[in-house]
């Protein structure tokens, strides 16, 4: 059994968390992910303070997509104070975890948590708060072919269907970016972990579907050198 599950708790940033069976680990390089969010955030307030009329503090409004144990979304309630943040997940152990996790550590007045699955019919629940700044998610991306050579403690312990993202791993993925322009305010962002190989995948599908106005800004590495994070932009209209 995994390390994680039989201590019951694992660090996370700066934040413990409560983990159990079969409730997805969150990973090292996820973190990355968290702090690529914060920085977005970062200069889009410098950005905005350079101009000739007084702005606010930010309080932006974050979706995340398969939200686990929590980990990524009260990070960034942890790191971002003003911020509030939808939290989905399909699976009801995931559901009640990220809750359970969220009252631990104080921040569930500012994080909504849903259980459903990610679909064309769900946009409207996930505006509670109106278009959202940022969508983030570490979606299912393995290529179901991959599965079957993943380490026998994943394979036996963890959820599954957090892990296989379909022929392409990009299953999931896809849902995310076609319900992505009916979610995210102008010029709002979404944040994704991905596959080595999805990158140009990702560019392509994009291109093809000009339609959604979503545009690939940057690509950035995880530690171990493997292009892992996208970043990808809502245009203006």
């Amino acid at each position: 059994m995994p390390v994680q599950y039989v201590l019951g708790e694992w660090d996370f940033r700066d934040l413990s968390l409560k983990m159990r069976p079969p409730v997805f680990i969150p990973r090292p390089e996820t973190e990355d992910l968290v702090s690529l969010v914060v920085e977005e955030e970062s200069l889009m307030y410098e950005k905005n303070s350079g101009l000739c009329f007084p702005v606010s503090a930010p309080h932006p409004v974050i979706l995340e997509i398969g939200c686990g144990s929590g980990a990524i979304a009260l990070s960034l309630l942890h790191k971002l104070p003003q911020s509030r943040v939808i939290a989905m997940d399909k699976e009801e152990a995931a559901v009640d975890l990220t809750r359970e996790n969220a009252h631990r550590l104080h921040l569930q007045d500012r994080i909504h948590v849903l259980h459903q699955d990610v679909s064309y019919s769900s946009a409207k629940q996930l505006l509670l708060w109106g278009p959202v700044d940022f969508i983030i998610s570490n979606p299912p991306y393995v290529f179901h072919e991959d599965m079957a050579s993943l380490d026998a403690e994943i394979l036996r312990y963890e959820d599954l269907d957090a892990l296989d993202g379909g022929d392409d791993g990009m299953r999931v993925i896809k849902t995310i970016l076609a319900l992505a322009p009916s979610l995210l305010k102008d010029s709002g962002s979404v944040f994704l972990e991905v596959d080595p190989r999805h990158p140009n995948m990702v560019k392509d599908w994009l291109q093809a579907h000009s339609n959604l106005l979503l545009v690939l800004r940057a690509v950035h590495k995880d530690f171990c050198g493997k292009p892992r994070f996208l970043h990808i932009q809502k245009q203006s209209r």
